[in-house]
């Protein structure tokens, strides 16, 4: 029997008068990134294999032979035995011809009713699949050691700002379970996106399905998919899994450069909120002083890193015509690097977040410098009986009145506060502190440090499921 490759390894050589340049060979090759791909190829080929044999489509030997060669195969991979051949284009290629060598005539009969088109539609499922559930664990870990942050600092005053200007007292425990709730979404996405990412291309072959008596039910309940892509047209060129995920990255990654920026301004000597641990910091190799939180930058750096992918894949897709075409070797990149700059990313803040040190008294210092208790006063007035927009005023005369005289509301005397509302009474004090200002907000989603404690434990509750 004539072997289905040439002897530099081409499946369709014989198709042709000239042989590739080694030029072209090198631009349409993808091998050396999709090999990634090895093990999920292995395991889909498997899967294919063990319907053909149910359906009677390849013998029992042969089926023997296949998972043979294929056990020998991983074993060869994992031990970075396996040989990558750019000849062989790519890491079906290089697998089908290294499973043929090792049992000849039963590695040819695997590609029997499938294409390259549906089986590396598949294996990227496989592979976003698990890349997804390693996101998922990471984003669990990372919320814990946010909300075990949040915990340790529930009582921990410091200024909550709106365009970067003091606004109201906060806790930073409910500032740090504002990400830990940013980061919930994230992981929802995430769930939402592997719905549609779990569905069986396999099965479509090259574009139109094929005439073999398949069941591709049977080798998607063998992969663990959820269903089957139910147009042939469609499961060899959608790569609507591959962007959904990159969008659900790239929203993931916002999240993390925002606390970036935030890490990068608090640990800023003039702002002196935080430190963090020496092994997420380098130095200057010209200043001996400095200490520069490069993890947050990077990240903040990597995260347009991530929208390009996004973006590039968009572009790749836009103007194919339906079925397959070779544009679609390059959503392996990108889609590979965005996968291994959010799990890189993920992995490095949580361990980050263990190393941070908070510095309360700097907190509480800055939350004392703008005023940041006026809004409880005007809520004061309201209490009292005057009009919310008349209470604003006279906070507002009050605030002046004080900036002029370089004091904080606080330090008035109660006869000064009456001269701006004769509604102020001794109590007045009372809401001025910074710990009443926190306290007051005591409901759902509120600072108070009860509610902190309580959103924590629903936290928790939802990390146990």
């Amino acid at each position: 029997m004539t072997d289905q490759f040439s002897k530099k390894g081409e499946a369709w050589s014989a198709r042709f008068s000239e042989p590739v340049s080694d030029l072209v060979k090198r631009y349409t090759a993808s091998v050396f990134f999709d090999k990634r791909l090895a093990l999920f190829d292995i395991e889909g080929s498997l899967a294919h294999a063990e319907m053909l044999h149910a359906q009677a489509i390849i013998s029992p030997a042969d089926y023997a032979e296949i998972q043979r060669g294929m056990a020998q195969i991983s074993q060869e991979i994992a031990s970075g035995q396996f040989e990558w051949l750019l000849d062989l284009e790519d890491v079906h290629l290089n697998i089908e011809k290294r499973l043929t060598e090792l049992v000849g005539d039963a590695g040819k009969r695997l590609h029997t009713g499938r294409s390259r088109n549906d089986q590396v539609a598949t294996d990227i499922r496989l592979y976003v699949r698990a890349a997804i559930d390693d996101i998922t664990a990471l984003l669990a870990t990372f919320r814990s050691a946010l909300t075990d942050l949040a915990e340790q600092h529930a009582d921990t005053i410091m200024p909550g700002f709106t365009h970067m200007q003091v606004a109201q007292p906060i806790t930073f425990g409910h500032h740090m379970l504002a990400y830990v709730e940013m980061f919930g979404r994230d992981a929802e996405r995430m769930a939402d996106c592997r719905k549609r990412v779990n569905r069986l291309p396999l099965g479509a072959a090259a574009l139109a399905g094929t005439t073999f008596p398949i069941d591709r039910l049977r080798v998607a309940k063998t992969l663990g998919f959820d269903d089957v892509c139910h147009n042939s047209l469609d499961a060899v060129s959608d790569r609507d899994f591959a962007i959904e995920f990159c969008a659900a990255s790239a929203v993931l990654m916002m999240h993390v450069s925002r606390m970036a920026e935030e890490l990068v301004i608090w640990m800023s000597p003039r702002i002196g909120f935080i430190d963090i641990a020496d092994r997420f910091c380098t130095g200057s190799s010209i200043m001996p002083q400095k200490k520069n939180p490069d993890v947050p930058e990077l990240a903040r750096g990597k995260t347009g890193r991530v929208y390009g992918h996004l973006i590039g894949l968009l572009t790749l897709m836009k103007g194919q015509p339906l079925a397959y075409n070779k544009d679609n070797q390059e959503d392996k990149e990108p889609l590979f690097d965005t996968v291994d700059t959010v799990i890189d990313t993920l992995r490095i803040f949580a361990d980050m977040a263990g190393g941070i040190t908070v510095k309360p008294e700097a907190m509480r210092a800055a939350a004392l410098q703008g005023y940041a208790t006026a809004t409880d006063l005007a809520d004061y007035l309201v209490k009292k009986g005057l009009p919310f927009r008349d209470a604003h005023e006279a906070v507002a005369l009050a605030v002046r009145a004080c900036v002029d005289a370089g004091c904080d509301l606080a330090d008035l005397s109660l006869e000064q506060l009456r001269a701006f509302s004769p509604l102020t009474g001794e109590d007045v004090f009372e809401v001025l502190t910074l710990e009443g200002s926190v306290a007051a907000r005591d409901h759902v989603g509120g600072t108070a440090p009860n509610q902190v404690r309580a959103a924590i434990a629903r936290v928790r509750t939802q990390l146990e499921k």
